[in-house]
């Protein structure tokens, strides 16, 4: 059984993480997820126990107990959804090709001038930004 565990304190370990649910059985695996640019604890990890008795028994035993000065809460792990992100990720994939002319792609000016344009204007005038001479 995966067990997802939150609200973990952000000086603690995988094996103080492990030791901790150790009491309720086998623990196959105990990971805490870190940033990967700066490699600090981004306080949740993962628990990974043989059995599902096991795993029910460590979730009712730890979860709301107190780790080095924080409450711990930890539920059955739900599983991945495919692709980047789940859910958000295909969303953000769909949006992202949609670049339209909001964006400065068929407008003729540069991608950091996104300011709306009337009607009027000509698209073919340059903007010209303050402080750029």
């Amino acid at each position: 059984m995966n067990i997802y565990v939150s609200n973990i304190p952000y000086t603690a370990t995988d094996e103080s993480l492990r030791e901790s649910f150790a009491a309720f059985g086998t623990v196959a695996s105990a990971r805490i997820i870190r940033d990967r640019m700066t490699g600090r604890s981004r306080g949740f990890g993962f628990i990974e126990m043989p059995t599902d008795e096991e795993g029910h028994k460590a979730i009712e035993g730890v979860n709301g107990q107190d780790m080095l000065g924080r409450r711990i809460n930890a539920r059955e792990a739900r599983p991945r959804e495919e692709g980047q992100g789940g859910e958000r990720g295909g969303e953000r994939a769909e949006r992202s090709g949609d670049r339209g002319g909001d964006r400065g792609g068929d407008r003729g000016g540069d991608r950091n001038n996104t300011r709306p344009r009337g009607p009027n204007e000509f698209r073919d005038q340059p903007v010209v930004n303050r402080g750029m001479y």
